[in-house]
């Protein structure tokens, strides 16, 4: 990775520049202006490949496309390795619990899962609607997982909930509250199993050291395979748009 480009989620402040990267047709950068910045930072967006570039103040725009070009077969690199986008609606094959289902059209008002697909009303609030759905089986899910480790290590967390994050699966306050992203829903079970061991073994260890990992070794002797799913595969889960169409 080339020195001051990292991979990592897109800025979400307003955008001031568009920068057309040499060679590759068809991307651009996305520049914002920033007083905290000190040097030129390059982002590329794991799940969705979108490429912003953080630019301190006073630096003349020049710099930055200097910059661009200078990055340009890096930035290709890491916009053809994002998953391609996938839109939660009737007629799409979405992941659950590891496997691919279809989405189809189904009665009343609410996303369901027939066991073996999605049904949903084909409008516009369906993608809001699958999203409902997960997050509901993604509670029913990780609760007795985080249960069964948790007495395991005779430990209680304060709290458990659901977000969409980018930057992580879990996480672990220094007050026990536990915190897991809903995607993990549409990974193989025991993958959402690992992340939930992974966060109840911070209950004991509030760090990644060697005594952590043993911890969660054993809570889950194979976890490693587990934790590689997520590291190859999770990007494609972030990929996945929900927004009402």
């Amino acid at each position: 990775m080339p020195q001051g480009a990292r991979g990592g989620k897109s800025f979400g402040k307003a955008l001031t520049e568009r920068l057309e990267v040499p060679g590759a047709p068809g991307i651009e950068v996305l520049v914002r202006r920033s007083a905290r910045a000190r040097r030129l930072s390059l982002r590329v967006g794991r799940a969705d490949g979108r490429v912003t570039l953080s630019l301190p103040a006073r630096m003349p725009l020049a710099r930055a496309r200097d910059f661009v070009a200078e990055q340009a077969g890096w930035i290709a690199r890491q916009v053809a390795a994002a998953p391609a986008p996938r839109v939660a609606r009737v007629g799409a094959i979405l992941p659950l619990l590891g496997a691919d289902v279809p989405v189809v059209e189904g009665p009343g008002r609410s996303a369901r899962w027939t066991g073996e697909a999605i049904a949903v009303p084909d409008d516009a609030r369906a993608g809001p609607r699958i999203k409902a759905l997960l997050q509901t089986m993604a509670r029913t899910h990780l609760i007795p997982a985080v249960d069964r480790y948790a007495e395991a290590i005779d430990r209680v967390p304060s709290k458990v909930t659901l977000r969409d994050t980018r930057s992580r699966w879990g996480s672990c306050s220094s007050r026990g509250d536990l915190m897991f992203s809903w995607r993990l829903i549409m990974a193989p079970p025991d993958v959402l199993a690992y992340v939930a061991a992974h966060e109840v073994a911070h209950l004991v260890h509030m760090d990644h050291s060697a005594r952590f990992w043993a911890q969660v070794a054993a809570l889950m002797p194979d976890y490693a395979p587990r934790r590689d799913w997520l590291r190859s595969h999770g990007a494609a889960l972030h990929a996945i748009d929900f927004a009402a169409s």
